[in-house]
């Protein structure tokens, strides 16, 4: 049966006029209209605090969809058909008036709610309380919260426990939007449909991970907001723990969500803690200076607009983390993200052990252990590295390293990969959690990056200096490179 024949819902847009709804929400609602997976009767609500009617709200959206989509995939018959779900609610967020009018725009509409919250987090509360209040809350109704979900354990379980006083966790959809990615999604595939990786996949085989999520941009003028986050509370707490639990789980019994959040947990439970002992040697977190970026001069952290020239906040963090379990013991996992590097680039690198007996040239063994390479960004795909027979009659059993690769994009013949909001978006249409974050996950991977924040406050020291568009603060490289290893663009 296909997804149009029976998902039919009404998505209410919390903060549909914010950054977010306009930049990505709207647009990945329009391509999944045009893909034909939108149920005929799905409608979407508009709701922001600005007075506003229906007709605003449509030249709204209209307008945002052809500033953000390229005029070739803009289809005049499939912007009418989306355009035609569109409503709007003025509702101030912390009024009950508001809801009460949102109840009688549903009343006797039988079709699921899903409230996607694409608002602060500040305000969570109040929207969940008042959809209570008028009866809006019970299933198959559910809701979808975006992060940040708090800035430490704290008040991650603060605002998770409102949420949980009005929606069950059964009804509960916590984004990640890199969970949404075509090539996390492969990586499952990857692991557990190939018997060449699945037998492969241990610390017998692999000698190290490296993840990396690169940023070219600074704070773009939202440097109040970035700095009481940093680096850590809004990359590595959600994004880079859910690539690195991916990578490490053990295979779930099924592909339903509970068995593969349970093996998630699993990761996250067994994590090595890095604490005020060992936070020299496997945590870095580094400030940006200014610099150069595509020969232009960009200025410092301390310089952008709004700065405030005590701040220790990071915008560069790189982590040797380790997992205390049968499968990875001894297997450093490598994390590294930062602003103002000098490429946007998000990869993860699977560097597999050598052959345990070489009898190749000695100075070629570095291009004899095979290396599997997958990208999130820019073009998303896969690749593995391995070593062959360079060609020519001159050349001997001289070796040559040389990618097996799989460009989505040209493999599948698409014009354009998906976004991930755009698979997020459809999962909870169809009521499928697995590619969300559950709360236990959630809340353990806050311990782990708590302990590392307290140990950085505890050690009084600010965070290391890094030109703009080089790769980080020199420490970072030490961090790798005291095991006698290199981050990939060095390799």
């Amino acid at each position: 049966m296909s997804v149009n024949s029976q998902h039919a819902c009404n998505l209410a847009l919390f903060g549909a006029l914010g950054d977010l709804s306009r930049r990505k929400l709207l647009k990945a609602l329009y391509f999944l209209d045009d893909a034909g997976l939108i149920h005929d009767d799905t409608r979407i609500i508009g709701i922001a605090r600005q007075e506003m009617d229906d007709a605003g709200f449509i030249d709204v959206a209209k307008e945002n969809l052809e500033r953000f989509i390229k005029a070739k995939e803009l289809k005049k018959n499939v912007l009418e058909r989306f355009l035609k779900r569109l409503s709007y609610v003025t509702i101030d967020m912390t009024e009950i008036s508001g809801y009460e009018k949102l109840a009688e725009k549903l009343k006797g509409d039988d079709k699921p709610m899903i409230a996607y919250m694409a608002t602060p987090p500040s305000v969570f509360g109040d929207i969940c309380s008042n959809l209570d209040k008028v009866g809006l809350n019970k299933s198959p109704n559910r809701v979808v919260l975006e992060k940040p979900l708090g800035k430490d354990l704290a008040s991650s379980q603060e605002i998770n426990d409102v949420v949980a006083a009005h929606f069950g966790e059964e009804q509960t959809y916590r984004i990640d939007h890199y969970l949404g990615k075509e090539t996390v999604q492969n990586l499952i595939a990857l692991r557990f449909a190939n018997n060449l990786f699945g037998s492969q996949w241990n610390q017998n085989h692999i000698d190290h991970v490296q993840i990396t999520v690169a940023e070219e941009v600074g704070v773009e003028g939202r440097w109040s907001y970035y700095d009481k986050s940093g680096q850590m509370r809004d990359m590595v707490q959600n994004h880079l723990l859910q690539l690195l639990c991916l990578l490490a789980m053990d295979p779930p019994f099924d592909l339903s969500a509970d068995a593969i959040r349970d093996e998630k947990l699993k990761v996250l439970r067994a994590l090595k803690p890095i604490t005020t002992e060992t936070i020299n040697t496997h945590a870095v977190r580094g400030q940006y200076v200014a610099g150069n970026h595509q020969g232009k001069p960009v200025p410092g952290y301390l310089e952008e607009d709004g700065a405030n020239l005590e701040s220790h906040t990071e915008t560069f963090v790189a982590i040797k983390a380790e997992i205390s379990n049968w499968r990875w013991a001894g297997v450093p996992f490598y994390l590294r993200t930062g602003k103002r590097l000098p490429s946007k680039v998000s990869e993860i690198i699977v560097q597999f052990k050598q052959q345990p007996h070489y009898i190749f040239a000695p100075d070629q063994r570095n291009l004899a252990a095979n290396k599997l390479v997958l990208r999130l960004q820019p073009d998303e795909g896969i690749s593995l590295q391995i070593a062959t027979k360079d060609q020519g009659l001159d050349k001997g059993m001289r070796l040559r390293s040389g990618p097996l690769d799989i460009n989505f994009s040209e493999a599948f013949k698409q014009d354009r990969t998906p976004d991930a909001y755009e698979r997020l978006l459809l999962e909870v249409m169809m009521g499928n959690q697995s590619l969300f974050v559950r709360r236990d996950e959630v809340e353990y991977a806050w311990r782990w990056v708590d302990q590392i924040i307290d140990a950085w406050d505890q050690s009084n020291e600010p965070p290391k200096k890094y030109q703009a568009g080089s790769w980080g603060p020199v420490s970072s490289i030490a961090l790798i490179s005291r095991d006698g290893r290199s981050w990939n663009e060095d390799s």
